[in-house]
């Protein structure tokens, strides 16, 4: 992500590989390390478009992961998408996205969405924030190691499919899918915002990508949350 924001002018859509990163940032700003053999990349574009459909290409890496890990993974059903932007396989934490953007004028002019996956080493139960999930390797699942550029080839092709379709169709289909393979959709869980914890049945993602829960007190519906189960 610092390399691409390097990088101001980029003539088109470009992905970022690192072979390792010592200092690298998650969501609100959390730090952490990515060691040689996982994947760290980041794809900087210029979406066309404004914030809110912006935001919502956290869904089209999301599937455009879960169609890449199919490459690998035998069993459909282990690998699902855990909202707003990680991806599980058999219930760890397999990988995460994370969305920075820049703009005027109500239109986004540069996107960068930056994927770990952690392809051959987890990090340490150490470094996990709280209720966090624990972390799986694409390895493990599948007995032998994975080259990382093989995975980003895949991924890349994956993108640019899920990318023309999400332009062509809107977000309603893409949602449709992403639904069908989302973590815990009907089952209680919790959403940690900024300012409080939200507990509830996980019932669906609306028009705009946001999180729609059954509480106690009534239906909520979340923008931003970390969620834990």
């Amino acid at each position: 992500m610092a390399e691409a924001r390097r990088r101001p002018a980029l003539a088109r859509p470009t992905w970022i590989a690192a072979r390792r990163q010592t200092a690298a940032v998650g969501r609100r700003g959390r730090a952490w390390a990515a060691p040689e053999g996982n994947l760290s990349v980041t794809l900087a574009f210029d979406p066309g478009c404004g914030p809110a459909q912006a935001a919502l290409y956290s869904f089209v890496a999301s599937y455009a992961l879960y169609a890449t890990c199919l490459a690998y993974v035998e069993d459909r059903g282990a690998v699902s998408l855990k909202w707003p932007n990680d991806v599980l396989l058999s219930g760890g934490k397999l990988a995460g996205i994370l969305l920075e953007s820049d703009g005027t004028g109500g239109r986004v002019q540069r996107l960068s969405i930056g994927i770990g996956v952690n392809l051959n080493t987890a990090p340490a139960a150490v470094a996990l924030e709280p209720r966090g999930l624990a972390p799986v390797t694409l390895a493990q699942s599948i007995g032998e190691p994975v080259d990382p550029l093989e995975f980003l080839s895949f991924l890349a092709e994956h993108f640019a499919h899920q990318d023309a379709f999400f332009r062509s169709n809107g977000f309603g289909p893409l949602r449709a899918a992403w639904l069908e393979r989302a973590a815990r959709l009907g089952q209680t869980i919790t959403a940690r915002t900024g300012t409080d914890e939200v507990t509830g049945t996980f019932v669906t993602v609306d028009e705009d990508g946001q999180l729609v829960l059954e509480t106690a007190g009534g239906r909520r519906t979340i923008a931003a949350a970390d969620v834990f189960f």
